[in-house]
Formats: C-alpha cells, sequence, structure tokens
C-alpha cells in the first residue's frame, strides 16, 4: 500500500529513515514492564533483540518478580554449599548467591543449579521456567531395613541417579524404606514421589540389559507408600510394582505449604511387610519433590490403584 518498511527492521536504530522508531527506541523501563509478563527462559530469548531488551532483562526488577518468596533462604544455602565445596573455578558460573552486591538474574542461574546439603544426600533446584522449588533426597539419606546386610542390599553405581548410586534389594521378607526432611519450602502445593526400578539399571552398548530372573513378590501384593507432614497433612496410596527396566515415579501424595518463612518437616515411607513370601530385584534411587503442576519427562508415573 505504498507504507514505509516495517520499524521493527533495524531493532538498534541503523538502516532506517529519519524521524522513524524502532525497538531500540523504547525506555528500558517500559521494555521491563513487558519482560515481568515473560517466563525466564522467554526473558533471555528476546535479550537478543537490542541493547534495550538486553538492558532491561538484566535489570532486578524483572528477576526478583520470578523467585520464589523466600529466595534468600534458598540463596544463602546456596551460597554456603559453594562454601563447602571450595570450587573456585569461574567457568563453573560460581556466584556468591548471598552477596547484595550480586544481580538476582545471576542469583536465579545459580539457584537453577543443583545445591547440596546435608551431607550432600539431599539436593534442591528451582525450576527455569517457573521458579518453583524442585527437590531429591537419596536413598543414602533414608532408614532402610537390612541396608547393611549384603545379604539383603547392595549400593550400586549408576549414572541413571543425580546420586550416582542407588540401593538394590537382592532379596528380603520385610521392605521398609523411611526418610524425613526439614525445609523451608516455598508456599505452594506439592506431590511427592517414590523414584523405583525393577531390576538392575545396567546398560550395553548404550541399550538398557533387561534382567527379570531375580525380580519377585511384587505382584503378590501392593507396596504401601506413606506421607505425612509436620501441621498434619497425610497420605497413603498403594501400587503394585511393575514394568521391569523403566525408572517408575511412584505418586505418595501431595502437601500444601502455606507460610515460606516456616520449617515443614515431612516424613515419607515404602513397606511391603507381608512376610509370607520374599521381594527381591529392586533398585530405590531416591524421593522427589515437585511443585504440583511439574511437567514430567524422564519417567513414567504411576498414581495408587486403591
Amino acid at each position: 500500500m505504498g507504507a514505509a518498511p516495517s520499524s521493527v527492521m533495524g531493532p538498534e536504530g541503523y538502516g532506517r529513515e529519519r524521524g522513524q522508531t524502532s525497538l531500540g527506541d523504547m525506555p528500558e523501563g517500559c521494555v521491563a514492564a513487558v519482560l515481568l509478563y515473560l517466563d525466564p527462559p522467554e526473558i533471555c530469548h528476546v535479550a537478543r533483540l537490542n541493547r534495550a531488551f538486553r538492558g532491561a532483562a538484566s535489570a532486578d526488577c524483572v528477576w526478583t518478580a520470578k523467585f520464589p518468596a523466600n529466595y534468600r533462604y534458598l540463596a544463602a544455602l546456596a551460597a554456603a554449599a559453594d562454601d563447602d565445596c571450595g570450587c573456585d573455578d569461574p567457568t563453573e558460573g560460581n556466584v556468591r548467591c548471598c552477596s547484595s552486591a550480586t544481580i538476582k538474574k545471576e542469583i536465579y542461574a545459580r539457584l537453577c543449579r543443583p545445591t547440596h546439603f546435608d551431607g550432600r544426600t539431599k539436593e534442591f533446584w528451582i525450576e527455569k521456567n517457573k521458579g518453583g522449588l524442585c527437590m531429591s533426597i537419596s536413598s543414602k539419606a533414608m532408614s532402610i531395613t537390612g541396608i547393611d546386610d549384603r545379604r539383603y542390599w547392595s549400593h550400586l553405581s549408576t549414572e541413571e541417579s543425580r546420586f550416582h548410586s542407588v540401593a538394590y534389594l537382592h532379596q528380603i521378607w520385610w521392605l521398609e524404606v523411611v526418610g524425613e526432611v526439614d525445609f523451608c519450602f516455598p508456599a505452594g502445593s506439592y506431590s511427592l514421589f517414590f523414584r523405583l526400578h525393577l531390576g538392575p539399571p545396567h546398560k550395553w552398548m548404550g541399550r538398557r540389559v533387561r534382567s527379570s530372573e531375580l525380580i519377585h513378590g511384587w505382584d503378590i501384593k501392593p507396596t504401601r507408600f506413606q506421607l505425612s507432614t509436620s501441621d498434619d497433612q497425610h497420605s497413603t496410596s498403594e501400587h503394585y510394582l511393575e514394568r521391569p527396566g523403566a525408572w517408575i515415579l511412584h505418586h505418595v501424595g501431595d502437601f500444601v505449604v502455606s507460610s515460606s518463612d516456616e520449617l515443614t518437616k515431612l516424613k515419607f515411607s515404602m513397606m511391603q511387610i507381608d512376610c509370607t513370601h520374599t521381594k527381591g530385584g529392586l533398585c530405590v534411587d531416591s524421593v522427589l519433590i515437585y511443585p504440583k503442576d511439574h511437567q514430567h519427562e524422564e519417567c513414567i508415573i504411576y498414581e495408587q490403584i486403591l
């Protein structure tokens, strides 16, 4: 229609006629107000548009809005973990995330990486997209009946675990796995899962080796999972353990945190204590805690059967 070329072309202001405006002319404050409606990966993506977007994408006000409510508590734990690690290599992206001089974008990036605590048997991180808190608790942080008797249990090394090790059950009559954690969770709703695998987690030439001859006893009676919190929330579910050769997230239950500033004590367990038959061939990797609306990609999720 004879109109001039779009001002979106030439975002930095080059290659345009005098008097035309472009995205590069937008005040950073206006750009920052727009970025508040985007998720963190989207903010990083549009930062490549021009100088105004790059500047706004690093503004503290933009990233503060993306943090969990108790991010200072999480940042202090991350800083303490980095101090204990003693790793000063800048290529690792370490930042003093408890320092007031650290920009919020760097703190957010640090919290997206796992932070170990309780002797490196537990770790937390925040989701890149939504900023929700996630947690993983190793089998080594749990009390497992007979774990010190090698007739019943072994610790297997594997890269398929966040902790590079799983507890493998050879055979037992009484299965009981119990754990707990005290933590200031950001307010919200959470789901708790046991991450389990029937059969040893072995691969050969990049493919999983399915060894089912040692798997027995899980189809006779369901395994009971339980969850309780310090404010009297309780959940119980039962699952038959099946699907050898696949990592399964067994949904134990959900809980709600109402205050971001108070410690929540969680207790969780899995039991199969019917002593009329033995059970064996099970890998216990970890317990996972995710925001209730978390999108799962890695494992098959089993909801309760009863």
